[in-house]
């Protein structure tokens, strides 16, 4: 996916925005609704399989993915926009209730649905319903959050427990169940980021790690700013029947989907104050340091493992998990 992003789309719709290569694109400052600032827009499609989950579903889903990636460049969400296409034949009772749960979803958030479109397409030709959602956000001036800003020296955290969504959707497709329950980690997460930036740390980068995960995120990160990253396996924080469920499956967590946790890099000397306000947030109680950003030609993500030894964080070569967002 990253390679045709980078060799297609990027190649032929490329400009100076689109090339920011973050969740979103910063674009000329702008005033709404009495907000002096930049506007932040960002869009997400939702192919998610099955459409109904353990907590949570493709509606609300839709809704908090976009949010998210509004909230991760700094920016607080202000609009949604929602495409839907529709397979004919779809239960009229399916999608009122994905609907109920998209404005449900939003009304909490506080962030209303203003516009949107809807297409029908031929029964087989589209699994139900699928999602479109854009969010228009407004970044107030002076403050800059991106993928290329990452520096040695600076920390890494997480905002809690890896691998949720990933298996909460496989557990449900293959019918598994386990001595716990592991349900999805959907939520939207603007008023953390609101907490975090309060702390005035000196946030670099901030990314929700959904298609990928950790992994992949990290090494796009390491990527946009030239460095290198050294991650503790002991202080990542993985539930233990999420471990489990990935040992049996044959999963690695640092791959699978989050849709309710973000990523954090902040200079070295911040990470004590930021870690704080993330833990004294409902929706960070188990926020974590987990490694550094450190100099390295080769961008590599590497990992000390739980026994001491060193192991490379690589890219997965294909999706692990497909139609898990």
């Amino acid at each position: 996916m990253a390679q045709l992003v980078a060799e297609l789309f990027a190649t032929h719709l490329g400009n100076d925005y689109l090339g920011q290569g973050d969740d979103g694109a910063v674009l000329p400052a702008a005033v709404i609704e009495g907000k002096a600032g930049r506007l932040v827009m960002s869009t997400d499609c939702h192919v998610v399989s099955p459409l109904f989950f353990p907590g949570g579903d493709i509606g609300c889903l839709s809704v908090h993915g976009t949010l998210n990636d509004v909230a991760m460049m700094g920016a607080t969400p202000l609009y949604l926009a929602a495409g839907f296409i529709l397979e004919e034949g779809f239960a009229l009772a399916d999608l009122s209730r994905i609907v109920a749960s998209m404005a449900h979803a939003a009304r909490a958030a506080g962030v209303p649905v203003v516009t949107g479109d809807t297409k029908v397409v031929e029964r087989g030709k589209g699994d139900g319903v699928f999602i479109t959602t854009t969010g228009v956000g407004v970044l107030p001036e002076g403050l800059q959050l991106g993928g290329s800003r990452a520096r040695p020296g600076d920390a890494v955290l997480v905002s809690g427990s890896m691998g949720d969504h990933g298996v909460a959707i496989m557990s449900r497709r293959e019918n598994l169940s386990f001595d716990a329950p592991i349900a999805s980690d959907t939520a939207a997460l603007h008023g953390l980021v609101a907490a975090m930036l309060a702390t005035k740390a000196d946030l670099r980068c901030l990314r929700d790690p959904t298609r990928g995960g950790l992994a992949a995120t990290l090494n796009e990160i390491a990527a946009q700013s030239g460095v290198g990253m050294m991650l503790q396996e002991k202080s990542i924080p993985v539930k233990p029947v999420v471990a489990a469920a990935c040992e049996y499956l044959g999963l690695d967590p640092l791959n699978v989907a989050n849709e309710g946790k973000l990523i954090a890099i902040c200079a070295g000397g911040d990470a004590a104050r930021l870690l704080a306000a993330m833990r004294a947030h409902p929706l960070a109680r188990d926020a974590a340091v987990i490694g550094e950003v450190i100099s390295d030609d080769h961008h590599f993500v590497q990992l000390t493992t739980a026994f001491g030894g060193r192991r490379i964080v690589d890219w997965l070569t294909s999706e692990q998990l497909p139609r898990i967002c």
